[in-house]
């Protein structure tokens, strides 16, 4: 039997129109938006059909593990609904506004505390930071190995084999079990989940762990700092080519290319 761990994390919405992102300048951080609910990263959603996969053709337990201050736990039990076995959510006040390297000690704590693992997948980075940090760091503070940005896995034999994007292609990779892989994108998305199993899941027990759950009375200290956060400022500018004719229009228009050097 096999035991996967599947990190994720919640985060807003990617599709959501760019008109209701709001930020708090003096907080540094996001205004969640009313009346969008968050979603599961989709890096973490490409983890999770990883282990899946491994899943359909090896005897394996799936536990999806999340961490943060206030949690959805609607949206997180889709993990349930995809085929996940459990789901544990670690939620504390205290686990607001953290950074990867205290993020990363936090989830190494809790999949500890689980007891056995053979298999860690992470999401390759977060949408909504694109830091792509925490899943080496839990291999770090694990002492495990780590295998980033992988499109393909395979496990036979207690053997870990993975393919890595890289510009170019890609290289294959094997190593021990237990390991720690981060999924990218290219693997594929998510199984698509049926309203029967989304309905499922919401009657199946979830366990929900905090600081003193886990024994940790202080975090590392913060490796990062934001320095700013803020909404870029775009200007947009139109320009009417016109003539007397539409041939005379399009000759203007392929002039005025050719002089901003388009053309």
């Amino acid at each position: 039997m096999l035991n996967i761990v599947v990190t994720v994390k919640q985060v807003l919405d990617p599709e959501a129109p760019p008109s209701i992102f709001k930020i708090d300048p003096e907080a540094k951080r996001v205004i969640p938006a009313a009346g969008v609910p968050p979603v599961l990263n989709p890096y973490d959603e490409n983890a999770l059909e990883a282990a899946l996969r491994i899943k359909d053709v090896n005897q394996s337990r799936i536990t999806a593990i999340s961490m943060g201050a206030k949690l959805a736990k609607a949206v997180l039990r889709k993990c349930l609904a995809a085929g996940a076995d459990e789901l544990v959510i670690i939620e504390d006040e205290a686990f607001n506004n953290l950074d990867g390297n205290a993020t990363a000690y936090i989830l190494a704590t809790a999949i500890t505390k689980m007891g056995k693992y053979d298999l860690i997948l992470t999401g390759r980075q977060a949408a909504d930071t694109d830091a792509g940090q925490v899943g080496s760091g839990i291999a770090e503070i694990l002492g495990v190995p780590s295998i980033t940005i992988a499109q393909k896995l395979e496990v036979d034999n207690g053997k870990l084999r993975v393919e890595r994007v890289v510009s170019d292609g890609y290289q294959i990779v094997e190593a021990p079990l237990p390991a720690l892989v981060t999924v990218s994108h290219e693997l594929g998305q998510l199984r698509n989940v049926a309203l029967r199993e989304l309905m499922a899941a919401r009657d199946k027990p979830i366990q929900v762990w905090g600081c003193q759950d886990l024994g940790i009375a202080a975090f590392p200290m913060r490796q990062t700092r934001m320095i700013d956060l803020y909404i870029p400022h775009r200007e947009s500018r139109c320009e009417i080519i016109d003539g007397n004719t539409e041939e005379e229009a399009a000759a203007n228009l392929a002039l005025r290319l050719r002089e901003a050097r388009i053309l």
